[in-house]
């Protein structure tokens, strides 16, 4: 049985009645020491569009990575300002929905580190361009000294020895060419196969959450009251707590079917992200309700 979390308001509070929470562990990055240098300077010529294109690339993840943060700080905020509002049905109201809203920002999160994942796939086609540019420099190197020595020493013997060195250099560069040409067709189709079934799954999955917010929505009776009017009770707590079993039902039971062959949506619908194979070791389930309000708050989910 999965342990619900109905919840988004943290049980611990101050004297004041503000939430102490702690920083998330989650996916914490260890401390760097970028150099002063820019990449692109100390790069080979054949990587340096690539080194270009991985900064940018990171630099989106860490976009995203603080749209989920605000996300849950967002949604931790409105659960706080309904209870303030002593209202029943608003309370509960805004609490549900803040609960849906983190698990949004938890998908974003998901998304972020999906890009991070095939981001590392590009990494190995920058690596081996890396690897290939001494043999295309060395090559050069040869085919301009022999030049230069034929037209001052036709009849030099050196002539000979740089030719054969010529012919292994340009053996040496097939080798090196076909593995590059092999690696970026691979990497290429493993890296953007990755960050569009995350795409999918992040919008599917937003879009199962924003239906299920919408059911919600509907419990709140808008109906004006007149003055002096006794505000009627609010009997929609259990259909409220009923609306989140179903989001979670539904992002548990999601599947990435018909977006690839047969072979591949199976690989992915036991995956709940969409990771390249250079980090399948490390994927985790990230899809309950009971993590997301960890997230957002300092570990404990109080229940309706």
């Amino acid at each position: 049985m999965l342990n619900r979390a109905l919840s988004i308001r943290s049980q611990n509070r101050s004297s004041t009645g503000t939430t102490t929470s702690t920083p998330s562990q989650h996916h914490r990055k260890p401390f760097s020491f970028p150099s002063l240098r820019s990449p692109t300077f100390t790069q080979p010529d054949l990587s340096k569009r690539l080194t270009r294109l991985l900064k940018s690339s990171s630099s989106l993840t860490s976009h995203h990575e603080s749209a989920a943060k605000e996300r849950l700080s967002i949604a931790t905020q409105l659960s706080e300002w309904g209870e303030a509002t002593q209202d029943d049905s608003i309370s509960d109201i805004s609490d549900k929905i803040g609960v849906l809203l983190s698990e949004i920002g938890e998908q974003e999160d998901n998304y972020a580190h999906a890009l991070d994942d095939a981001r590392a796939a590009l990494k190995v086609i920058r690596n081996t361009e890396r690897s290939v540019q001494p043999t295309r420099e060395g090559k050069k190197k040869i085919g301009d000294e022999i030049a230069k020595l034929k037209s001052r020493e036709p009849q030099s013997t050196k002539l000979v020895v740089l030719e054969q060195e010529l012919v292994r250099a340009e053996a040496e560069g097939l080798v090196a060419e076909a593995q590059l040409s092999n690696v970026t067709r691979q990497k290429l189709k493993e890296a953007y196969q990755a960050e569009f079934l995350a795409t999918i799954e992040r919008a599917d999955k937003q879009i199962i959450l924003a239906r299920h917010g919408l059911r919600l929505l509907e419990l709140l009776d808008d109906t004006p009251v007149v003055p002096g009017d006794v505000k009627p009770a609010y009997p929609h707590a259990g259909q409220a707590r009923q609306i989140l079993n179903d989001a979670e039902d539904d992002l548990r039971d999601w599947r990435p079917s018909g977006l690839l062959g047969e072979e591949e949506d199976s690989k992915m619908s036991g995956s709940g992200a969409a990771v390249s194979q250079v980090d399948k070791g490390k994927e985790v389930d990230r899809g309950s309700m009971t993590e997301t309000v960890v997230n957002v708050g300092n570990g404990t989910a109080a229940a309706n």
